[in-house]
């Protein structure tokens, strides 16, 4: 079963006209238990300042279809490194902890509606590269309509 890392964008999506039928399709998926959705305490921490109807969208996917993991110092390492080899600025120092956390608490695939820092096909080789480098896997970067549709 495919684990999937959800940014903040995902839950906020749930509300934009543009984004809210996938972001909420991906929702029902992780609340059937069709994939598993996972999200870190950085996550949380964004979401905090959301408005209530974001804030409480993870929620709604009860927990045995749900991880919760914790920014490990590693992952703040590697996110280090995507900003030093150059795939994020210093002012995207989430976003590369968001991937760095995905890829070293081995999720399939990162949700985002993120199309400037992450859903880029640019960076994701970037980020890619690195995590080769440093001898991680490589992971999958992807908008929930992607995830929903792969052949779209």
């Amino acid at each position: 079963m495919e684990t999937i890392y959800v940014d903040t964008s995902v839950f906020g999506g749930c509300f934009d006209v543009e984004f809210k039928e996938y972001s909420n399709k991906l929702l029902e998926e992780f609340k059937k238990g069709e994939k598993i959705m996972m999200i870190s305490n950085l996550v949380i921490k964004e979401l905090k300042t959301a408005r209530g109807e974001i804030r409480r969208q993870p929620l709604k996917v009860p927990f045995r279809h749900l991880i919760h993991t914790k920014n490990s110092l590693k992952a703040i390492k590697l996110a280090n490194k995507y900003i030093a080899g150059g795939a994020l600025t210093n002012s995207s120092h989430a976003d590369a902890v968001h991937i760095a956390t995905a890829t070293m608490q081995g999720a399939n695939i990162v949700a985002s509606w993120n199309f400037k820092h992450m859903v880029n096909t640019q960076r994701i080789k970037l980020f890619n590269t690195i995590n080769t480098n440093e001898g991680y896997r490589t992971i999958e970067i992807m908008t929930p309509r992607e995830i929903i549709n792969p052949s779209l």
